[in-house]
């Protein structure tokens, strides 16, 4: 009777609550069984290997100099051009058309690539052989520049030199976006990078780009920010566009269309840029490379836009 009357006074939710505890996995609670269980979880994640590095991308590079790591590096790809002593590594081809057998070939033991690395083919061979590949999300932003650093940090396996550099970056950022939201919505100009411009035909830069991104830095406005990625413009598009100032990377090796011949296309030439020839070229990776010079990078290209004057390129 006495144990009938204890059972009708059990509650439902305490019936739940036994339930899940009594689901809930045994966890050893013995001092040297707690250590065992924390020890052999830790196993599981093991330790990357960065002794013998390949980076892949710019940004990664860079990142992996300016945290004071590239004794680790090995080898790097033909975007990695800063510092100057990367261009010492062997070079194992363009972040986007990557040779698994020549990468493979320098006996890595241990590959970062950024986002957008491939193509997806030679990814697929890196990805099944024996050496880790890791690949770093890449976002065009502030906020994207930090989370590489600490991405890269985490996986060199130096979290506090990270924090260092994030904290660092942050800062110079944080005072370059500031500096460039002083000037007021109305007067800001309208910039379109030009990737390309052969045989007259021009591939500008819409939203989702390094080149938007900087952009927006800059304290300016994309001209073409209507579509994603990188599309070629009609004339038509290009008149609509009424860009104030026209943005290209400097190629650096005579090969890119030249100042005169993109002002004598009859769209570009009828644009408030073309009408004052007004074209700036910076530097491809330090422009658009997203890494921890991209303050640095904003700033300079804010004095161009609004100092109303043509500007090479230069490598800081």
């Amino acid at each position: 009777m006495t144990m009938r009357n204890n059972l009708r006074r059990i509650r439902p939710w305490e019936l739940a609550l036994t339930a899940a505890v009594m689901a809930l996995p045994l966890i050893p609670t013995g001092p040297i069984e707690v250590f065992s269980f924390v020890r052999a979880a830790h196993a599981e994640e093991k330790k990357l290997d960065t002794s013998r590095l390949v980076s892949v991308g710019g940004d990664i590079t860079e990142i992996v100099y300016a945290l004071g790591e590239e004794s680790r590096l090995i080898a790097r790809d033909t975007t990695s051009m800063y510092p100057e002593a990367a261009l010492k590594l062997p070079n194992v081809g363009y972040m986007r058309a990557l040779s698994p057998e020549g990468i493979l070939a320098m006996n890595p033991t241990a590959i970062i690539a950024v986002e957008g690395s491939g193509p997806q083919e030679a990814l697929a061979v890196l990805k099944n052989a024996s050496v880790p590949f890791e690949t770093v999300p890449s976002a065009f932003t502030r906020d994207g520049i930090i989370a590489k650093i600490d991405r890269v940090g985490t996986l060199l396996g130096v979290p506090d030199k990270a924090k260092a550099l994030e904290e660092k970056v942050a800062a110079d950022l944080d005072a370059a976006i500031t500096d460039a939201e002083k000037r007021p919505e109305a007067e800001r100009k309208r910039v379109l990078f030009i990737l390309s411009a052969q045989n007259g035909r021009i591939m500008a830069s819409g939203t989702g780009t390094a080149a938007d991104g900087i952009v927006k830095l800059a304290g300016a406005i994309n001209a073409v920010g209507a579509f994603p990625g990188y599309k070629p413009l009609t004339d038509e598009a290009i008149i609509e566009a009424k860009p104030d100032i026209i943005l290209m990377m400097n190629r650096g090796d005579g090969a890119g269309t030249k100042n005169e011949d993109l002002l004598a296309q009859p769209a570009i030439a009828l644009t408030p840029a073309g009408e004052k020839k007004a074209i700036i070229r910076m530097d491809g990776v330090y422009l658009l490379g997203f890494g921890p010079r991209t303050a640095a990078a904003a700033r300079e290209l804010n004095t161009a836009i609004y100092g109303g004057r043509s500007w090479p390129c230069r490598k800081p």
